[in-house]
């Protein structure tokens, strides 16, 4: 039976996002050939082409993804519209998805987030109401830089080490 959602086609799926989060470390997106990642992923070209549409498919894909499971950790707080200012899960899931968050990044896709995770009123309380856009860019290129950084080193630190940080850069705003 070929459902859209059996266990080999999850497995097939996998293999090929793996394949081209290894291969895109060291290549841009247009360096890299269809027949590169079937090979590294042990498919054939008619079997990638049966789950995606070419390579552009394979990098959303990965962004859905990675965007949709932050989504779900954070659910509770997306829905009230509130924050809890508690980055270690994502510093977690950041620590146990490295490749793919590195391929997020390389993919340039960060570029396009929003504010995600600032509580605008906490930070309307905070700054006056005033200049509220200002601190969400400042919030997220800030966190945005410290997470690549991490990331570079190997994501050395503990996750609440980086909350520590956080939490002392926002001096208790967090």
């Amino acid at each position: 039976m070929n459902t859209a959602n059996n266990k080999r086609r999850r497995e097939t799926l996998e293999a090929i996002k793996k394949a081209f989060a290894e291969i895109i470390q060291n290549l841009d997106l247009d360096q890299i050939t269809v027949s590169q990642l079937c090979k590294r992923a042990g498919i054939n070209r008619t079997t990638f082409y049966a789950c995606y549409d070419g390579l552009y498919d394979v990098a959303d894909s990965l962004r859905k993804e990675l965007e949709e499971s932050i989504s779900k950790m954070y659910k509770d707080e997306i829905e009230g519209r509130h924050s809890s200012s508690d980055y270690t899960r994502l510093f977690y899931h950041i620590r146990d998805n490295q490749i793919f968050y590195r391929t997020y990044f390389k993919l340039g896709y960060d570029a396009k987030l929003s504010g995600f995770g600032y509580d605008e009123s906490l930070a309307a309380r905070h700054f006056d109401n005033r200049f509220i856009e200002y601190h969400i860019e400042f919030f997220r290129a800030g966190i945005t830089r410290m997470i690549k950084m991490w990331l570079q080193r190997g994501c050395k630190e503990s996750p609440e080490d980086l909350m520590e940080i956080l939490r002392s850069e926002y001096h208790g705003r967090l």
